[in-house]
């Protein structure tokens, strides 16, 4: 067992996005949302079947501009609305079964399940304050490459919310 590694590190990213917290709640939720942030720039989000409650099970995709295409699943474990949500991230194929990282060529060690905890704080009328957290790295090269695809995906949905305008539903 002296090969086991016992520590582990997190990832965590936080931003404030010009968006009420309603909005950036939906962005996470709704998968005419999903589909317009998820994945990091010049890749696109084909497909987010969204089964957004406590045990449900989420597919997502996002395709390269070569034409890759790397599928999600994030499966809920806690759910406050308007506040946090928590879920487990695998890498999977396209009909959601779970696949070993690797496989998609991801870093030696990368887990095969990520917890995630998604905080939103309201912070005035019109902004939010998003904090991602993934727990379980073993390496600082996943922390990093993590940290890089997700303030992508952070700043691709600020630009989607402040483009979707309109009435808050709060």
């Amino acid at each position: 067992m002296d090969n086991m590694t016992t520590a582990t590190l997190n990832m965590v990213i936080t931003k404030m996005i010009d968006a009420p917290v309603d909005g950036v709640w939906r962005a996470w939720s709704e998968a005419s949302l999903v589909k317009q942030w998820w994945g990091p720039r010049r890749f696109t989000a084909p497909l987010a079947k969204m089964d957004f409650k406590v045990g449900g099970k989420s597919l997502v995709c996002m395709r390269s501009p070569e034409g890759f295409e790397i599928y999600n699943t994030w499966t809920y474990t806690e759910i406050i609305p308007l506040e946090r949500v928590n879920f487990i991230h695998h890498f999977s194929d396209k009909d959601g079964n779970s696949i070993d990282p690797s496989a998609l060529g991801m870093p030696p060690g990368f887990p095969y399940s990520v917890p995630h905890v998604i905080t939103l704080k309201a912070m005035g009328d019109r902004k939010t304050e998003i904090t991602v957290t993934e727990f379980g790295y073993n390496n600082d090269q996943i922390v990093a490459l993590s940290k890089a695809g997700m303030g992508e995906c952070l700043e691709k949905m600020a630009e989607c919310l402040s483009n979707v305008g309109g009435p808050s539903i709060a």
